[in-house]
C-alpha cells in the first residue's frame, strides 16, 4: 500500500524483559495487580508503537551529556523505554522508572560500565 509506514521488528532484550517483570511485581506489591497489569498494558502499547514510527523517541539526556546519540526513549511516565534503532529493527535495552538513577542503569546496560 502506498504511502503505508515501513513497519519495523520490535526486540526486546532479556534485560527488558525482566524490567517489565521487576515493574509489574513490584507495582503488584505495592499497590495492587488491577494497577501492575495496567501499568504493563500501557508499556507495552508503547513498545508495539515503536514498530512504527521508532524516530519519533527523543535522545535520553543522560548520554547526550556523553556524546552518545545512537539511542532514543519513549515513555509512559515514570517509564521510560530505552532502545535503538538498527537497520528494520527496533532493539528495546531498558525500560524504567525515569526517577532512578538512570546514568547508572544506562552505564550499566548499554555501556557494560
Amino acid at each position: 500500500m502506498a504511502g503505508a509506514p515501513a513497519k519495523f521488528d520490535v526486540l526486546l532484550t532479556a534485560g527488558a524483559e525482566q524490567d517489565l517483570e521487576a515493574i509489574h511485581d513490584y507495582i503488584s506489591a505495592f499497590d495492587c495487580v488491577a494497577n501492575a497489569n495496567n501499568v504493563l498494558d500501557e508499556l507495552l502499547n508503547v513498545v508495539e508503537r515503536l514498530a512504527e514510527f521508532p524516530e519519533r523517541g527523543s535522545y535520553p539526556k543522560e548520554l547526550i551529556g556523553l556524546g552518545i546519540k545512537e539511542y532514543r526513549q519513549a515513555f509512559f511516565t515514570p517509564n521510560r523505554v530505552i532502545y535503538r534503532v538498527t537497520g528494520d529493527q527496533v532493539i528495546i535495552y531498558l525500560i524504567a522508572d525515569g526517577r532512578r538513577d538512570m546514568q547508572s542503569l544506562l552505564s550499566r546496560r548499554l555501556l557494560g560500565a
